[in-house]
């Protein structure tokens, strides 16, 4: 099979099935994994799919705004601060930022297929579920307060923390703290 035929092929499948893994691709046409980034390395730069913890999705039109907007706090989004939530029916979400990402996913937490973000300091995709997340720093990102910042290693977390403070928290944890601390929030404003 010609690199094209298999690379027309997998845009079929990832429109038919909205989203599949790099290895089950790999599998189903007896290629390396690396093959299968390159032939989907066009696509991503036409903005027709997007890269998720080991996989990719079809980037739904709706999802190609430039200037696409939070859907927790609407403000717009930073494409290195974005958090990501892919639903079981195929739609995607963006905020903003691991704070709101984090709300959010509290909200759809049924719904949620997969949940990823970028970790702070590599900019590399990673799977939300399995990051550590730095409260209370003294680096201001310029975004949700409080921020919130997540780390694919909890060494570069702890790393960080020495540096410029904060504490580390796991997934479900940084989910229950920031609830409580926007409760707490909308309490003293009363």
């Amino acid at each position: 099979m010609l690199p094209i035929e298999r690379r027309n092929q997998i845009m079929q499948i990832i429109q038919e099935k909205q989203n599949i893994k790099i290895s089950e691709l790999s599998k189903l046409f007896s290629v390396s994994e690396m093959t299968i980034h390159r032939d989907l390395k066009p696509f991503l730069e036409e903005d027709l799919i997007v890269k998720t913890f080991g996989g990719v999705s079809l980037k739904h039109r709706s999802d190609r705004n430039p200037n696409q907007v939070c859907t927790y706090c609407h403000q717009e989004t930073n494409s290195r601060l974005e958090f990501r939530l892919i639903l079981k029916n195929g739609i995607n979400e963006v905020t903003c930022c691991a704070h709101c990402g984090l709300l959010r996913y509290r909200q759809l937490e049924d719904e949620v297929e997969q949940a990823i973000c970028h970790d702070f300091l590599r900019h590399t995709t990673i799977s939300a579920r399995l990051a550590w997340y730095v409260f209370d720093t003294s680096l201001q990102i310029g975004c949700c307060q409080p921020q919130v910042l997540p780390f694919e290693e909890k060494s570069h977390a702890l790393k960080f923390v020495k540096g410029f403070g904060g504490k580390i928290h796991s997934f479900s944890e940084a989910i229950q703290l920031i609830c409580k601390k926007m409760s707490d929030q909308q309490e003293n404003s009363h």
